[in-house]
């Protein structure tokens, strides 16, 4: 009697790790929609951006500095800077530079910014010119995925115990990423994420206590992102399910309560991938801030109103906006974290650019004068609808008495209110313009432009060196 044929059985329902796993191994180009490919190009070329400029800001040249003098040159390159690092500094630098101008992207509802993460520990991986655009893309696709998935899965109450979500979320992206770029099978990729786990790190003190360091947290998080693949390539293992043990990632970080949700199983309909809903940034600083920004220069400009016209500013938003309203402004970064000073460059300057936090414009005379007519306060309604949206009520009070009022429920940038393809582009070339010559910048733009198409991804990850 012959034996009964074996039937194929069903998957194990998978805990949070595991589905993630999961995901990243089984996603191919092939999967990836059109407006995702479209958001994928956006998000690679406004984070190159963002990382050219960023590389000569003060954070990232003390870093470089300090690693040229400590550690040995090695053949990988940092975009905007020049000299060769080995892999990980490369990606450490890379990560650095995109958060060091507050220009990066980012996904409202996990508060952090993927791009800062992703995107370097890609750039640095793919310079052994071993990958080709499309597999590229794909690797893109799914760290942003896994970093906004996380994010969003322990938000606010990781925000709220102080810890720095970009970085923190950012160590499990990274591995995905640079995971999914190696062509990582399920297993590895578990002991890549377990590894990384150990290094996920990054506080909100700067807040407070002012400093340059919440720059460099994402390079931290491209390089133990990008160390932990490379160890579990060689069989160095750590905690599997670490999202969703008992002493894992969620308990230790947010609560152990956190579901993850991905927007769709791999190879299979579903939501839109994460990176379709990140914003993009055109003002220079805190993304909690932008939604007041955007009020503010709209009343601006449609009453015609000077500061001198005025006597009061008052805001209203969700608490964690509230919280920079106790922010100073004694170095860019605080700057760029303070809701009175940034109200106050956009009412005394009509707009809140990078120039703007130079040392002369913090210590101008007329923008100070404004912070004191600057004031915050936590608005029922924007607190209600927080982290769903990222409002602001701004109403303006004019000396003869008159008010002008405001309500932004989703500032500009963000996927419900987004920035043109040409304004991209435009924000690119001005960002990259500061450290390359034009002819580069073209060529990058147009490299980027076809990314799937490019048989290597090396060339392009090298050009972005000062001295390429």
């Amino acid at each position: 009697m012959s034996a009964p044929a074996t039937q194929p059985q069903p998957e194990r329902p998978a805990g949070a790790t595991k589905e993630l796993v999961r995901f990243a191994v089984r996603l191919r180009n092939e999967d990836l929609t059109d407006a995702e490919r479209h958001a994928t190009r956006r998000h690679v070329l406004d984070t190159i951006g963002a990382c050219l400029a960023g590389s000569r800001g003060d954070a990232a040249q003390i870093a470089a500095g300090v690693l040229k003098d400590i550690v040995a040159p090695g053949q990988f390159s940092a975009p905007g800077m020049s000299g060769r690092f080995d892999i990980l500094t490369a990606a450490y630098l890379a990560g650095a530079s995109c958060h060091g101008i507050e220009l990066d992207d980012g996904f409202r509802a996990g508060s952090l910014h993927p791009g800062t993460v992703v995107v370097p520990a890609l750039i640095a991986a793919a310079q052994d010119g071993q990958h080709d655009g499309r597999r590229f893309m794909t690797a893109v696709a799914a760290g942003y995925e896994a970093q906004c998935r996380i994010g969003e899965a322990m938000h606010p109450r990781t925000r709220q115990r102080g810890f720095h979500n970009t970085s923190i979320a950012g160590v499990f992206a990274a591995a995905v990423a640079v995971g999914t770029l190696r062509g990582l099978d399920e297993r590895t990729l578990e002991q890549a994420l377990g590894i990384a786990g150990s290094s996920a790190s990054g506080l909100f003190a700067f807040l407070h206590g002012g400093g340059e360091i919440k720059r460099l947290h994402p390079g931290h998080a491209a390089r133990e992102g990008l160390f932990a693949v490379l160890l579990a390539e060689r069989g160095m293992t750590g905690p599997t399910d670490v999202l969703e043990s008992k002493d894992g990632f969620f308990a230790a970080y947010s609560s152990p309560d956190c579901q993850l949700k991905l927007s769709r199983e791999a190879g299979k309909p579903g939501a839109p991938l994460a990176i379709t809903q990140c914003y993009l940034k055109p003002h220079a600083c805190c993304r909690h801030l932008h939604s007041a920004i955007d009020g503010i220069l709209a009343l601006r400009r449609t009453h015609d109103l000077a500061i001198d016209d005025v006597k009061h500013v008052d805001i209203g938003t969700y608490a964690i906006a509230a919280e920079h309203a106790h922010t100073n402004w004694q170095d860019m970064a605080s700057a760029q974290m303070s809701f009175p000073f940034v109200a106050s460059l956009a009412m005394t300057r009509g707009h809140v650019d990078l120039d703007d936090f130079s040392d002369a414009s913090r210590a101008d005379h007329a923008t100070a004068a404004g912070t004191a007519k600057v004031r915050i306060a936590v608005d029922p309604e924007c607190e209600a609808i927080y982290p769903r949206q990222r409002s602001a009520r701004v109403v303006i009070t004019a000396r003869d008495g008159s008010r002008y009022d405001a309500m932004v429920r989703e500032p500009f940038g963000s996927n419900e209110n987004p920035m043109s393809d040409a304004a991209v582009a435009a924000k690119f070339q001005g960002l990259a313009g500061r450290v390359l010559p034009q002819s580069k910048i073209d060529a990058i733009e147009a490299t980027v432009a076809k990314l799937d198409t490019l048989a290597s991804v090396g060339d392009l990850a090298k050009a972005l060196a000062a001295d390429a």
